[in-house]
């Protein structure tokens, strides 16, 4: 593994003096941070980029750089006036065989396709899409099994696990080829993660399988609630678009991974005294009713709230139209068995077994409260070769994408904006 340095510093939130900026800079390790985390070679010459900044008040920073002045100074955020919002349409594609759901609007621009998390689906991008397509053409897939795509059972496909990294790479190269059209930059939260930690909760399930009612309609939510609260769900699409990018290298033009998994429960990082163990306990999970127990103790509003409201820094961020996202389309026919196999997934490839492959540029940004993927084991992946950039997104866990838009939405601007040369199209028969 090839690795670089970087350093950090941080200025005062009153004034911000900006160095004069290469336009041509190209994998430039970060020498400097701003406030918000991301450095100074994200903004550009001859643009004025605005972000907004929550910490209790409001702030509007506009960074109007020119030739003439390297100053930004906070603006008063009431006399920015934002563009009106494209509209956002559903529609769906045929791989394989499965229906597949995607979203997309805009009709110019650098082609970007959104990747969501495990347990998640489109709907959690409803931040980013419309802002992203007033100068992108803007993608955002459920992958199979997730959302509103199909979910094919995983039994049906014998030894062979279907469920998998190269799997979802497959679908994301293939719906560039035959839906985008075109190459694509890849916009990844955390699997674009990792499995649940269960064992807190299954302790207290296998002593509830035994007792009356235990299978019934409704599982008791206050007894579980407290064991449910600890469970990290951990979502793995940062993995995808890397595998994805490996498979398909003259695809992805660049991949923006926002709190990539650390994978902490992937096999090869377990003793090999406790491989054994994990093996049958993934084992109970899938054959018996165990699993079963254990996904409707979980797939309830009380649930999702507080499981998201774990990862979530900002609570008020969680609404109730983030948890209905979250649960309907886990309530569709065969969400649960797909639920189970993929919380059983600890093989595949890692982030750090991905990253010296990939020929793209690659920006991680990490929302420094993230409970799930701690971000000082975080930052050892910004010294890859392939990442030019490790963003730190002050006070925000696990979802940046969702829980602070005006943070990602011109991070993903900008690295796109120094990536985007014209490039020719990728030809149909290349996959």
């Amino acid at each position: 593994m090839n690795m670089g340095s970087t350093s950090s510093s941080t200025l005062p939130l009153s004034k911000l003096e900006f160095p004069s900026l290469n336009p041509r800079r190209i994998r430039k390790k970060l020498t400097t941070s701003t406030p918000f985390g991301f450095g100074l070679s994200n903004l550009w010459r001859n643009t004025t980029t605005g972000l907004s900044l929550s910490t209790g008040h409001y702030y509007a920073i506009r960074c109007c750089l020119d030739n003439s002045s390297n100053i930004g100074v906070i603006e008063d955020p009431a006399k920015d006036s934002s563009p009106p919002q494209l509209q956002v349409k559903t529609s769906t594609w045929n791989w394989r065989g499965y229906c597949i759901r995607y979203q997309y609007a805009g009709s110019s621009g650098p082609a970007l396709v959104l990747v969501h998390g495990f347990g998640a689906n489109s709907d959690h991008w409803r931040k980013n899409i419309p802002v992203l397509a007033s100068s992108h053409r803007v993608f955002s897939i459920d992958l199979i099994g997730y959302g509103y795509s199909d979910k094919p059972n995983p039994r049906d496909f014998g030894v062979n696990s279907f469920y998998t990294f190269e799997t979802w790479a497959s679908q994301l190269n293939e719906f560039c080829v035959d839906v985008v059209k075109d190459k694509a930059f890849f916009i990844c939260n955390s699997i674009g993660g990792e499995h649940l930690s269960l064992i807190p909760f299954l302790k207290n399930a296998m002593v509830n399988l035994s007792s009356p009612g235990a299978f019934s309609s409704r599982p008791n939510n206050s007894k579980n609630d407290a064991n449910i609260r600890k469970i990290p769900f951990r979502f793995h699409e940062g993995v995808v678009g890397l595998q994805a990018a490996v498979m398909e290298p003259e695809i992805c033009r660049g991949i923006t991974i926002l709190n990539i998994s650390l994978r902490m429960l992937h096999i090869k990082k377990q003793p090999w005294y406790g491989r054994p163990l994990i093996r049958s306990f993934q084992s109970l999970l899938r054959n018996t009713a165990l699993g079963k127990f254990f996904f409707k103790s979980v797939a309830t509003p009380e649930s999702v709230r507080s499981i998201l409201c774990q990862c979530y820094h900002d609570t008020s961020q969680v609404t109730e139209e983030l948890v209905q996202s979250i649960l309907l389309p886990g309530l569709e026919p065969g969400a649960v068995e797909v639920f189970l196999e993929f919380i059983c997934y600890s093989g595949g490839p890692l982030p750090e077994e991905l990253l010296p492959q990939v020929k793209c540029p690659v920006l991680i940004a990490w929302g420094d409260k993230d409970p799930w993927e701690p971000i000082e084991l975080g930052r050892a992946y910004g010294k890859f070769d392939s990442v030019e950039d490790f963003v730190v997104l002050p006070n925000v866990g696990h979802c940046p994408q969702d829980e602070a838009p005006h943070l990602v939405n011109p991070l993903v601007e900008s690295f796109v904006a120094r990536h985007a040369t014209p490039q020719p199209s990728i030809s149909t028969n290349a996959i």
